[in-house]
């Protein structure tokens, strides 16, 4: 079985993957295995890069450049646990990403994939930290390694690129991503930022970044994510974009109206 998920997944342009059990994952969300009837079994732990290109001008997070990953997760589910469920018709499959019955980044880390970096996300030596996680589950008990998760360089860099040193409480993503108004220190960090929606900062800082994109894996990328790119956006675009076009892009979930008061806010302070 694992070696046909393998090839599936090969097919479908995912080279990073590991399998790791369900008994040694952090389940965070157990009634997600309750609704599709896993009580045991394997996850096969996906890394699935997204930059497609060096964008010379953007105002978004590259994870948002692109369309939202929920939608590519949701396809390339539909298209493999069709044809699993059909191969192997006694053991049952489920997919899942984000929203997730176990803790995705910690079990990326033991079955693996890559490092720990002291931002606190998955450093993958292909393609650095800029990789959506997902994982196909089963019953089945399928065979795997047992991995010690290591840990970054710890050089400091994302520290010292990071604008809030890397105080969670004060997250320039978080706060690009806030509801309703802003405070005076608030708006002044959002002022200081390049970005309207995300921070890279401590991605791009990262030597691991650095050197997946000298050899140029770091574009190496399925093709959802070449189509429809949209690395930098205005209050215009998003005011004449339909509801199911808005709905594809990363920033949707917070509705329009923070990310257009992030756009006028930058809009204003050039005028």
């Amino acid at each position: 079985m694992l070696a046909a998920i393998r090839e599936l997944l090969a097919k479908e342009g995912i080279r990073l993957s590991a399998p790791i059990l369900l008994r040694d994952c952090r389940i965070c969300r157990g009634y997600l295995l309750d609704r599709v009837g896993i009580c045991d079994g394997t996850a096969i732990m996906l890394a699935v890069p997204y930059v497609p290109e060096p964008y010379e001008r953007r105002n978004l997070s590259a994870y948002a450049a692109v369309r939202d990953y929920h939608l590519y997760f949701h396809e390339l589910f539909d298209r493999i646990l069709t044809i699993l469920r059909v191969r192997f018709p006694t053991h049952r499959f489920a997919g899942f990403s984000d929203h997730s019955p176990i803790d995705e980044i910690d079990a990326a880390l033991r079955a693996g994939l890559g490092v720990r970096g002291d931002h606190g996300l998955l450093l993958t030596e292909d393609y650095s930290s800029y990789v959506f996680l997902g994982e196909l589950i089963t019953d089945a008990i399928l065979p795997t390694v047992t991995v010690t998760p290591g840990e970054c360089l710890h050089c400091g860099a994302c520290r010292r690129a990071c604008p809030v040193s890397l105080d969670k409480s004060r997250c320039l993503s978080a706060l690009t991503q806030k509801k309703g108004a802003l405070t005076e220190d608030e708006e002044r960090l959002l002022d200081s930022h390049p970005l309207v929606w995300g921070c890279d900062t401590c991605q791009e800082a990262c030597p691991y970044t650095h050197k997946a994109a000298r050899r140029g894996t770091l574009y190496e990328v399925p093709p959802f994510f070449r189509t429809d790119v949209l690395p930098y956006l205005t209050a215009e675009q998003v005011e004449q974009m339909g509801k199911e076009t808005f709905e594809r892009r990363a920033y949707a979930w917070r509705g329009a109206g923070v990310i257009l008061r992030n756009l006028k806010k930058k809009d204003s302070d050039h005028i």
